[in-house]
């Protein structure tokens, strides 16, 4: 087998540890960038979809408005 010196030995436990250390927190800020961008598109969707229901309502409460006026247009004329 091979003999290892004790310095090398050391330096590379102290390099193993430091390598796990920065993997660690590597993943951690991975998964917290991944965690943040998931929440920014469920807020996009979601702010859209409200956007939509809004829009439809508009468009009925308009849409009601002006068949009201044209009722309104309709039965002066004919009185």
């Amino acid at each position: 087998l091979y003999e290892i010196d004790d310095d090398i030995l050391k330096n590379f436990e102290e390099f193993s540890l430091t390598n796990n250390l920065y993997y660690a927190i590597a993943e951690g800020n991975a998964s917290e960038q991944a965690a943040k961008r998931t929440a920014m598109e469920n807020a996009t969707k979601n702010a859209g979809e409200v956007i939509n229901k809004l829009t439809l309502t508009f468009n009925r409460t308009r849409q009601a408005a002006i068949t009201n006026d044209l009722i309104d247009i309709i039965t002066g004329a004919s009185a």
